[in-house]
């Protein structure tokens, strides 16, 4: 399959099939992998996504071989990781007269990354629609799939949707159509998932929402295969592979505090565990029984820790729980710390080292950003001061999503 070949009536291919095994997110893929992005050649000419940053000028110079890139008149990035928008510098180089269309959030990311602070962008909201000369393009957002800038689009004449990530496969495609395939593609479809989308699985819920009132005719996403056969199957598998439990999980939430503020923390943590229909038992250490409070821990399936700063230290009684709870056995529960400070903030980390003598998985900012990517969930998780501003209760919330995650999966 070489950059031209046609999907629709004006809308073609212009990818890169990449045949090696190919380090990726930390997995080697066996299979390849295809960078998929497509030029519609309408009145208003459009390129939907590019390609990995390793193949841009080869990206670039296929596209000028179909199309005088200075008639290019839209550059659509659905989603500015390198693997898709990698092939944007050179492409906009030869095309000079082109907008660049991404959403808010991604246009200081673009500007940064490939130097194009001087270019025209269109902002994209949801449910926006651009017209391209003969073919109407339907933006809807979907934060978190796996970045907070992603959107996807739609083709509304064609039934296209160009999803970029989403309902991709990890595949070096010798035929672009799953039907062509030759074999049956959901395997590497679910694969594709449980390793990309998977740990974003809170935000599938907003893209079944963004693809309920689309009529879909043909799925082509920015790796693998597109899409044209069993449309309803493929939704409904990302539907279901995201479906929580409520099998009675239980958080055990323990502070200390000296002006309340980590216990404001705590009933943050408290109130968005229970939208999430996960109990939780909330203590006091200073106020509560220990052997109740540890009757807790051990039956809980995650366990939160905070406690504010004093003298660079924790607060009250909660040394001694802590020492008491790295002789118990917690293997297999889910662990964070917490804490609200004002001058310093070291007690939230000497609860962190104290949790991490402990045989629970604890929770990092680095190991959320390495099996994730995501940014903004951070842990352990520190406030200055009162927990009020939307930002700060922005952040706890985050935290307590991710665990209220990791828990309620059914994968």
């Amino acid at each position: 399959m070489k950059p031209g070949f046609q999907l629709a009536k004006d809308i073609y291919w212009v990818g890169k099939i990449d045949n090696r095994e190919v380090p990726f997110h930390r997995l080697l893929l066996s299979k390849g992998t295809t960078y998929n992005a497509y030029l519609l050649k309408t009145g208003k000419p459009t390129v939907v996504d590019t390609v990995d940053m390793a193949f841009g000028r080869e990206f670039a110079e296929a596209v000028a071989e179909l199309i005088d890139p200075l008639d290019i008149q839209y550059i659509i990035v659905n989603h500015t990781e390198p693997d898709h928008s990698g092939g944007l510098a050179a492409l906009a180089a030869k095309a000079t007269n082109a907008t660049i269309v991404c959403t808010e959030i991604a246009v200081p990311e673009i500007q940064q990354m490939y130097k194009l602070q001087h270019r025209n962008f269109l902002v994209i909201r949801d449910g926006d629609q651009l017209d391209i000369g003969g073919k109407t393009l339907l933006f809807k957002e979907t934060p978190y799939l796996h970045t907070e800038e992603t959107m996807i689009t739609y083709c509304v004449e064609d039934k296209i949707l160009f999803p970029c990530d989403i309902f991709s496969t990890h595949v070096a495609v010798e035929h672009l159509f799953a039907d062509e395939a030759g074999f049956d593609i959901t395997e590497d479809f679910i694969g594709y998932y449980q390793a990309i989308i998977h740990p974003h699985r809170r935000y599938v819920r907003t893209l079944i929402e963004a693809v309920s009132d689309l009529d879909i005719e043909m799925i082509a996403p920015s790796h693998g295969f597109a899409i044209r056969h069993d449309i309803a199957k493929f939704i409904d598998l990302y539907a279901s592979m995201s479906t929580e439990t409520k099998d009675g999980k239980k958080v055990a939430i323990v502070y200390a505090t000296l002006k309340n503020n980590t216990k404001k923390m705590a009933n943050i943590l408290k109130e968005c565990f229970l939208e999430n229909q996960i109990k939780v038992e909330l203590w006091d250490v200073d106020k509560a029984d220990e052997t109740e409070i540890l009757n807790s821990i051990a039956s809980a399936d995650a366990v939160f820790v905070g406690s504010s700063t004093k003298y660079a230290d924790m607060t009250g009684k909660l040394e001694d729980l802590l020492q008491k709870m790295q002789k118990m056995n917690l293997e297999g529960k889910l662990a964070a710390a917490f804490g609200s400070y004002g001058w310093s903030g070291e007690a939230i980390e000497v609860v962190q080292d104290y949790l991490n003598g402990t045989n629970m998985k604890v929770q990092s900012t680095s190991g959320v950003i390495q099996s994730t990517g995501m940014t903004h969930v951070e842990f352990p998780v520190r406030i200055r001061f009162s927990p009020t501003e939307d930002e700060k209760v922005k952040k706890i919330k985050s935290a307590a999503e991710f665990v209220s995650d990791l828990l309620l999966s059914v994968i």
